[in-house]
């Protein structure tokens, strides 16, 4: 029978071969540390590769699990990669803006190895033959991090909920005194900087009594010249689906809508909208309600084409798509299941929609499975337009400004009028001109009378 005691990094075994008879050996093992590599996870929707859009490290630092490592912007989404190690970082093998594909390594963590340990994570280890043919882009990441006197770019400290602030008020975070430990800028910094609070308020940490940051000098203004800039994010995804729209044949339909009676019945809503969490509501409820309604009519507009087994697939669910525009350009999320929902709770999904396309937080999940498209350039001007079909559904919608214009009543009298353009695009190969222009009119008879919500 043997005893195993583990004692100030030695290991002692006590044996017994017989009851009275006790031997003790004493084996000194040194205390052991492993180096990981850690792997970008699949992050789904088919997602090979993505761009490094900041770190909230670098190498040195100690980290525990949870915390947040950097930033990654796919075609689609941005999303916050965690750690799955308490340990030291040695090394960082992206520098910010370079492309990191899906099972490479992101970085390398120092952890301490116990005996009896073994990986379970593939996603968070690798061979060391893959940790060498990363090495000499490791170290060049490191140094960009690291030295700005070299070129790179200086990393500020601060939490996801400062950066937003600093972002809302428009400002560069390396322009800001930090105060908070190692440099973090700190929510107080920022209102001490736009002076909503007295200079001094906030108390430097110890941490940065020892040198203060220094901002990196302006760089000098280049001369005007040509720039070549590689596509990345929602411009690359937008060349790929765009390229794939224009395999399908189009075919455009256009109508005018008389949005006086709606503008009439919007505003009696707008304080019951007000009491269940809508403070505005706008036109672009009522649109998508009433195209899921047309879509139950017309249900081959809410299919989608399998050109392998020449076939239609009819979806269920009206999961409509909507263009928002954000500061990292135009994406088009959906809302799901449209035709189980009334305006109001089409209204909330929407501008949490919106909030989150404008803070940078929109997931995968919120592009995914989308079957008809609704775009509304009237918020920026225009009338009608050619909307692009998003592969693979076949058809799209797009509104214009609604403005008042005047026309003619049953009586022939001239009167102001408030009318909204709609230019709808449909797959010339699944739908023919009679389907689509009756569908529109069963979505515009809704927008001009709508009482006929009050059925669905």
């Amino acid at each position: 029978m043997a005893t195993h005691l583990l004692r100030n990094g030695s290991t002692f075994w006590l044996r017994r071969s017989r009851p009275s008879t006790l031997a003790r050996c004493l084996h000194l093992t040194g205390c052991l540390d492993k180096k990981v590599a850690f792997n970008l996870s699949d992050i789904g929707e088919g997602i090979r590769e993505v761009t490094v859009k900041e770190w909230f490290v670098k190498v040195g630092d100690t980290v525990e699990q949870f915390d947040n490592l950097c930033e990654v912007q796919s075609d689609k989404a941005s999303v916050t990669i965690t750690s799955r190690y308490d340990g030291k970082i040695t090394r960082i093998f992206h520098s910010i803006d370079e492309l990191a594909l899906v099972g490479k390594p992101l970085l390398e963590f120092e952890v301490a190895d116990e005996e009896g340990d073994e990986e379970t994570s593939s996603s968070s280890s690798s061979s060391e033959s893959d940790v060498e043919s990363v090495k000499t882009a490791a170290a060049a990441a490191a140094e960009a991090t690291m030295d700005p006197a070299t070129g790179g770019r200086l990393i500020t400290p601060a939490t996801p909920a400062v950066r937003r602030l600093a972002k809302e008020h428009k400002l560069d975070l390396a322009q800001v005194p930090p105060t908070g430990k190692n440099g973090r800028v700190l929510k107080g910094d920022i209102l001490e900087y736009l002076g909503q609070v007295p200079a001094g308020t906030n108390v430097p940490h110890p941490s940065m009594q020892v040198g203060k940051q220094v901002a990196p000098a302006a760089p000098p203004i280049p001369k005007p010249a040509d720039r070549v800039e590689v596509l990345k994010g929602v411009r690359k995804s937008m060349l790929k689906s765009m390229s794939e729209s224009l395999k399908i044949p189009h075919f455009a339909y256009s109508d005018e809508i008389d949005m006086s009676n709606l503008m009439k019945f919007r505003a009696q809503l707008q304080p019951a909208a007000q009491e269940q969490g809508v403070p505005k509501l706008t036109f672009m409820p009522f649109c998508i309600k009433a195209a899921s309604i047309a879509l139950a009519k017309y249900p081959i507009i809410n299919s989608s084409l399998d050109l392998a087994s020449e076939s239609l697939i009819y979806k269920g669910a009206h999961n409509i798509s909507v263009a928002i525009d954000t500061p990292q350009g135009l994406v088009v999320p959906n809302i799901k299941n449209c035709q189980a929902k009334n305006i109001i709770q089409i209204a909330r999904d929407l501008n949490g929609l919106v909030e989150r396309g404008r803070t940078g937080s929109l997931t995968p999940s919120d592009f995914a499975d989308g079957t008809f498209s609704l775009s509304n350039i009237g918020v920026v001007g225009g009338t009608y337009t050619h909307p692009c079909i998003m592969a693979p559904q076949v058809a799209i919608g797009a509104m214009g400004r609604t403005k008042p214009v005047p026309r003619f009543n049953d009586k022939d009298e001239v009167i102001k009028a408030y009318i909204m353009s709609v230019s709808w695009s449909a797959d010339h190969r699944v739908i023919d001109g009679v389907t689509m222009a009756s569908f529109s009119n069963v979505w515009k008879q809704h927008l001009e009378q709508p009482a006929l919500f009050l059925l669905h």
